[in-house]
């Protein structure tokens, strides 16, 4: 095997191959974690420091943590993609599309102007947990799938009304049936700006627990062993539920081919 072929742009790599190159990356990233935290002064936690910072989180409840958040995160996906589709699937009516296309724009407010009237209107605090989330998950959640709308074929909707669909017809069948794999994979993508936001949110009601508090509370005390930890466990957990999301959509539409 030459090493020269991994350093052509486009080479085709085979299976083994690409297990070989991420063992050797990993091996390059720990190595470099394990020299970075040698001596007095180091940037980052020591293995050590990390292995104790797990032990101490589940000690302290970490399932539990863990459950909570994605509690949350489940909450205010739901309410999200209730919204965001019918939002968006209601679009192609030119009374409506103004509606979509301005929420799309909003996307790039900031949090605590937004945060600041949602405290007026909600007196809850989980409740304004979830909609700080369901607000910033649907804007972004809205723009993917206008994105999506935008990319159907004109042949697909030609093809339609070739058979004597109605518009009603036409909106079902290619927007809405046509398109379900697609709003798996955007929301596998948007998924990760909730996860990104949980430590923002979660600090909102400190008493509801979560993966977000615990960080808060060991960025508190210095603690950077358990906030490395954290940080992985948050990074596994987002990937794992990446994983769950991409296999569900390649199960239910095995015509899919992105």
């Amino acid at each position: 095997m030459s090493i020269a072929k991994f350093f052509k742009p486009f080479e085709p790599v085979k299976k083994n191959q690409r297990l070989v190159l991420a063992g050797i990356w990993l091996v390059l990233v720990m190595g470099y974690w394990v020299i970075a935290s040698l001596g007095q002064k180091h940037l980052f936690p020591s293995p050590g420091q990390v292995l104790n910072g797990f032990a101490s989180l589940y000690n302290e409840g970490l399932v539990v943590h863990i459950a909570s958040s994605l509690g949350l995160c489940l909450q205010a996906t739901l309410i999200s993609l209730v919204v965001s589709l019918t939002i968006v699937y209601l679009s192609p009516l030119p009374a409506l599309k103004p509606l979509a296309v301005t929420l799309s724009k909003v996307r790039y407010l900031p949090l605590t102007g937004i945060t600041f009237y949602l405290t007026i209107l909600v007196s809850n605090a989980r409740s304004m947990q979830v909609s700080v989330l369901v607000i910033f998950m649907s804007l972004y959640f809205i723009t993917s799938l206008l994105a999506v709308l935008k990319d159907i074929p004109s042949e697909e909707i030609d093809h339609a009304r070739s058979l004597k669909c109605t518009r009603w017809e036409i909106l079902w069948e290619v927007v809405i049936k046509g398109r379900l794999d697609y709003v798996i994979d955007v929301l596998r993508q948007n998924l990760s700006i909730i996860w990104m936001m949980l430590v923002t949110v979660e600090s909102i009601l400190v008493a509801a627990g979560g993966l977000g508090v615990l960080i808060k509370n060991s960025d508190k005390f210095m603690n950077h062993g358990r906030i490395v930890a954290l940080q992985l466990v948050i990074l596994f957990l987002g990937l794992g539920l990446d994983w769950v999301l991409n296999i569900t959509r390649k199960s239910l539409f095995r015509y899919s081919t992105f």
